[in-house]
């Protein structure tokens, strides 16, 4: 399936290109080193539209399509991964998350902010024995009143110290399992709310990740997003544009990788000649090209039914199952090109290499999506 992308698609890419670039890649290294949160770009990213693309400008957002954001993202990610992942979280899944299921009152009170920029979001679902299988979270909200008071530990939360507002899932009824979680706006200066400390990351190392611990943590009824019992439901629905999203990170940080090895075999002599002129050098070139172009085609396949309002949910893992996996192949080979060099933290593809590495993990292990296009590709009979 070829992409025509429209002049307005181009234009926001185009933009996003030359913000990345310009802005993001010349200080990306330093923070990789430093671990500093990328604060003043993030506001950077807000004020041309980049923290909410896809909600309408009623609500703050630009109301872009999700083949713009997908296309925007990876220029992000071909940058700075760090960023990347921080304008994913907040495009795919908070802002998202509100918008499809909340109220009136939440879309003017959080999502605004969230959509603009002003304001960062965190959705806080993985727990210390809670990852790929969210059903067993133990985080309770029991209610009180007008309240719901919530008990229990998230993990590995994206923006976790950075946020303002996180998305919180937990639940509400043990005896009816995934119907029994639900979902709560919190905003993060609400009492019994507890920062954990950054993670000590292999990769993506100037985006925060922590704990979030709710100790009585009261939360207004009128917070709950959407009914009792659609917290599962939300996260899943959720989950699925976020995949969409690592698999245009990982396009992005592959690109990147490929652009850096083009440049290092048209740079470095070897037998008296350019390593660019060494087939199994070429090979490998090729190689990576092609699966760079498969996984942005599987992306951008999937961007586009959900711009259509068709279901997505098998052509999400999938692209986000091929790219992210595609995305280590890809980085390992870059390595493997700058020989000793690719070892070196002086050159990018060392970090690309190390950021690459979580895409195959988070928002749903390799396994996982395995698990689900098994499932849609059993139960689909008008295959058979």
């Amino acid at each position: 399936m070829t992409f025509w992308l429209t002049d307005e698609q181009l234009m926001i890419q185009a933009m996003a290109r030359e913000f990345a670039r310009k802005v993001l890649a010349p200080t990306a290294m330093e923070r990789d080193r430093t671990g500093q949160f990328p604060i003043e770009n993030i506001k950077k990213m807000g004020e041309l539209g980049f923290m909410g693309m896809m909600i309408p400008p009623e609500y703050g957002g630009e109301g872009a399509d999700t083949v713009s954001y997908v296309l925007a993202l990876a220029e992000v990610a071909y940058a700075c991964a760090s960023t990347a992942v921080v304008m994913s979280v907040q495009n795919s899944i908070v802002c998202e998350s509100i918008y499809r299921y909340g109220t009136e009152h939440h879309k003017q009170q959080f999502l605004k902010p969230l959509a603009s920029g002003s304001v960062l979001g965190a959705f806080a679902l993985t727990e210390p024995h809670a990852g790929s299988d969210p059903v067993s979270q133990s985080t309770t909200a029991v209610r009180d009143g007008n309240h719901y008071v919530l008990n229990g530990t998230k993990r590995f939360i994206t923006s976790g110290k950075s946020a303002g507002i996180v998305i919180v899932t937990a639940k509400t009824d043990e005896s009816k399992k995934h119907e029994g979680i639900s979902a709560f706006i919190v905003k993060k200066d609400t009492p019994g709310v507890i920062v954990g400390k950054p993670e000590n990351k292999m990769g993506l190392c100037a985006s925060d990740t922590t704990d979030l611990v709710f100790e009585n943590c009261r939360v207004p009824v009128e917070n709950r997003l959407g009914e009792e019992g659609d917290g599962f439901k939300i996260a899943m629905s959720c989950l699925d544009g976020g995949r969409i999203g690592i698999a245009a990170q990982s396009v992005g940080v592959a690109q990147a990788a490929l652009d850096a090895s083009v440049k290092y075999t048209k740079q470095r002599n070897q037998f008296g000649q350019l390593i660019s002129k060494f087939q199994g050098i070429r090979w490998m070139i090729a190689d990576m090209a092609t699966e760079i172009e498969a996984a942005r085609q599987l992306t951008l396949a999937a961007a586009t039914r959900k711009d259509r309002g068709e279901k997505f949910t098998l052509q999400a893992s999938m692209a986000k199952l091929y790219a992210s996996e595609m995305v280590n192949r890809v980085t390992a080979k870059a390595l493997q090109i700058h020989g000793g060099y690719g070892f070196i933290k002086d050159y990018s593809v060392e970090r690309l290499y190390r950021d690459a590495r979580v895409f195959t993990i988070y928002e749903g292990t390799s396994e996982i999506q395995r698990i689900v296009i098994s499932n849609h590709i059993l139960k689909d009979k008008r295959r058979f």
